[in-house]
Parts: structure tokens; sequence; C-alpha cells
């Protein structure tokens, strides 16, 4: 069996997985259950820039971005070449010419598009023309006869009516789509999109491992974010979270931050036993060919804003306010953040991090286009829909924080209840996977 992995989300420069940290959090468990499924004599190609210690350790072979995407004017001229070979062998078996796409998805028995949330509208925020050149890949692997699926999404918006037919029609030509929440599935029935082969399951990401309960141990001592004698609540905050875009923006005013200062500050008022922890759930890395250091990732200096304008106003005993400085890794991240006693999140995969560890947890939604529904969608898959609040409402904010803290005994019970199914629900895709070649 081999299995060719294209999709949007594909990044360049090798080093997908520490960008970021919810990429990780997804690809580890996605590549060991196709193993796992298919067995271990399975080859795993794709086009997500990898670094070699992963493609070594979990067994997968990097291709060339560039079969798939590579911010060139070709792009969209290869594609269609490719687009039209595609269609000439589908109407007369006749195959006139191999590019090297083309002849990876020959060699290949099964073509899997992971795009995450970057399936329509987010992906031209990425390259021109970006998701019309992954729908032609998607297309051209269908009309040259072989299976196809797009798994673990959460497709949409679609404001292009250029590519909306063509997104539909390569859509009801996948021979399987799962979604990871249930939301998506509604959303493209409402576009008009044929979700009759259509499955809502869980993201793979509820299944990723933290470090060992002894790194984790270390790990806690060095953040020095946590105390004995205090409860610790964390805080994600991240460009996506503010009410006036672009989502990478740089040195906003206080009056950015205001909406989250003043609900947090309320609640610390309110919570005067607790210690308050901001940090960055994601990390960086230079460039190639500069060599590879694990760095400080672009919500950094966002948290380091927010810590400063809290600090400054004087609303809150500054003892009480700490943060995360040091670097995490993926592995030792996630440990960290299932320390804590209750977390706000601005990023919905450092909620899964929380809600996943069964730490109770706020959902904070996009504040400007184009919004997400993903967080939504997350929130009813972990049944925690009550804790999703809008960054537009400052009353709203405080008086979840304040919710989810008074009845965060019930919220801890009722995610461990929870987490068993929502984990099986995660493996169900590669199931499927596995069912077409039955």
């Amino acid at each position: 069996m081999r299995i060719l992995i294209i999709g949007q989300c594909t990044l360049h420069w090798g080093r997908m997985e520490f960008g970021n940290i919810g990429n990780y959090y997804i690809i580890e468990p996605l590549v060991r259950l196709l193993h796992k499924e298919f067995g271990n004599g399975t080859i795993i190609n794709t086009t997500f820039q990898l670094s070699d210690r992963f493609q070594n350790d979990e067994n997968i072979s990097v291709l060339p971005m560039s079969l798939y995407y590579s911010w060139s004017k070709d792009d969209i001229v290869i594609a269609n070449r490719e687009l039209e070979i595609a269609k000439r062998f589908a109407s007369d078996s006749f195959l006139e010419e191999e590019t090297p796409f083309i002849k990876e998805v020959l060699s290949s028995n099964l073509i899997i598009d992971f795009s995450g949330d970057i399936w329509g509208d987010n992906a031209n925020f990425l390259g021109e023309n970006r998701f019309y050149v992954g729908l032609v890949k998607n297309r051209v692997a269908q009309l040259l006869g072989k299976k196809t699926a797009m798994i673990c999404g959460s497709p949409g918006p679609f404001s292009n009516n250029d590519t909306l037919d063509f997104a539909k029609e390569v859509y009801q030509n996948f021979d399987v789509v799962t979604n990871r929440e249930a939301i998506s599935k509604n959303l493209l029935k409402d576009y008009g999109f044929d979700v009759s082969n259509t499955h809502s399951l869980v993201c793979p990401s509820f299944l990723f491992q933290p470090s060992s309960s002894e790194k984790i141990d270390a790990e806690v001592v060095k953040t020095n974010a946590f105390d004995n004698n205090r409860k610790t609540i964390g805080f994600v905050i991240c460009g996506w979270n503010f009410l006036e875009g672009p989502f990478d923006k740089e040195d906003r005013n206080e009056k950015d931050f205001l909406p989250f200062l003043i609900a947090v500050e309320d609640f610390l008022q309110k919570n005067k036993d607790v210690n308050f922890c901001v940090f960055s759930h994601s990390n960086g890395f230079p460039i190639p060919p500069l060599e590879f250091e694990l760095q400080r990732g672009r919500d950094y200096p966002i948290v380091k804003q927010f810590e400063k304008f809290l600090r400054r106003r004087g609303n809150v005993d500054e003892t009480r306010i700490k943060s995360i400085d040091n670097v995490l890794n993926t592995w030792d991240t996630k440990g960290v953040v299932g320390r804590f006693d209750m977390l706000i999140s601005g990023r919905v995969h450092a909620a899964v991090a929380g809600l996943s560890q069964a730490v109770p947890t706020v959902i904070i939604d996009y504040g400007h286009e184009p919004k997400a529904h993903k967080l939504l969608g997350f929130a009813g898959v972990a049944g925690v829909k009550e804790f999703l609040v809008d960054p537009n409402d400052i009353d709203l904010m405080s008086k979840t924080f304040e919710k989810c803290w008074e009845n965060r005994v019930e919220v801890r019970k009722g995610l461990n209840e929870r987490l068993p199914k929502i984990k099986e629900e995660s493996k169900k895709t590669f199931k499927l996977l596995k069912e077409l070649f039955v």
C-alpha cells in the first residue's frame, strides 16, 4: 500500500512540525494511525515539509513541495495542464504525459487531502490561486482512477463563486470525507455541497501524548509559572482573537487588548487565590539554510504585550501575574498545559491540549474575519459550547471565566467521562480509509 498525503496546510522550509504547535498535535497521531490501520509495510509519501527526525521516526518520506504548490506563477499553468492530461486519460485511457505529480499519483493507491481549515477561502491567504491549484491536484487524482479522501478537516468558508462549482465537483468525487466536527457538514450543506459521503468525527489531535510526568515535573519548575500555594490559570491569546485584523499585526496598543484586560482583571479581582499565567502556544525557527533552533513563535510578542499592559494598569497584584518565557517543545507544552487548574485559550489546539487532559477550558473565538467555525465545532465535540466566548462581548467573557472556574470540578468530571468516546471517534477516520480497500 502506498499513500500520498497532500493538502493546503503544506508549509515551507522542511520544518512544519516546529512552528504551529497544533500542526504537530495532528500530524504525529495521523501518520501513526495510518501505519496502524494499513500495516507496517505501508509506504507514506507527502508534500508536507517535515524534518529528517520526523521522517525517520514516523516512517514517512517527504516529496518536493513544488509537486503541489510553489508560490510560482507557473503553479496554475502546470495544474491546468495536469487537469487536461487527467481528463484525456479518463475519457480514452490515454496518458499523454507524466508530470512529477502525476507520476506520484499513479504510483499511489490512496491520495489523502489533509487541509484542516484551509480548504476554502483561507487557502488563498497562503498564496495566490492556492485553493484552485489544490482542487486541481485532487481532481487529477480522481480522474486518474485513484481512491481519494479528504480527512480531518473544517472546510470553508467559500466566497469565491469562480471556484465554488469546481470545489463541489471535487468534493462530490472524494471516496470519503471526514470532518473533525459536525458544524462543517452543516456549513457545506448550506453551500450546496453533496455531503452524503461525509462523516463528522474528531480531530486526531485529541490523541497526541505529552511528555512523561517526570519530564513535565522538571519543565514546570523551569517555567517558574506555578506556585504550590495557589491555583494557576493558563491564558493563551493570538492575533486572530483581536477585534481588528490582520492576524499578524505587530505592536498593538492597549486599546486593542482592552476587552481581554477588563475581563481578566474582573475575574482576578473576584478570585484572589489564583495565579494567572500567560504563555505562547506557537513556536518558530530560523529559515533554512540557517541552522535549526527552536525559537519563540509569533504569539509570544502578543502575550508579552498583554502581560505588560496587565501589570502597568495596576488593577491586579503583580505577584499573581506569571509568564512562561522559555521555549517548550510540543510534548512539553501539552504536558505543562495539563498542569493548569483552568485554561483560557484563543487558539483551538491549545484548547485541545487542555480539554484532552480534562482541564476546564474557556475558548476565545476569533474577533475579526475570516471567522473560523472550527472553534465552535471543537467546543461542541468536547461538550463545552457554553465556554466559547465572543471577544466582542466583555461582559460575557468575564461571566464565562467565572462560570468555568466556579464549576471546574464538575467540568473536569464531565470531560473525563466524555474523553474515551471522543478519542475513539478520532480513530474512526482511519478505519474508514481502510474500508475503501476491503
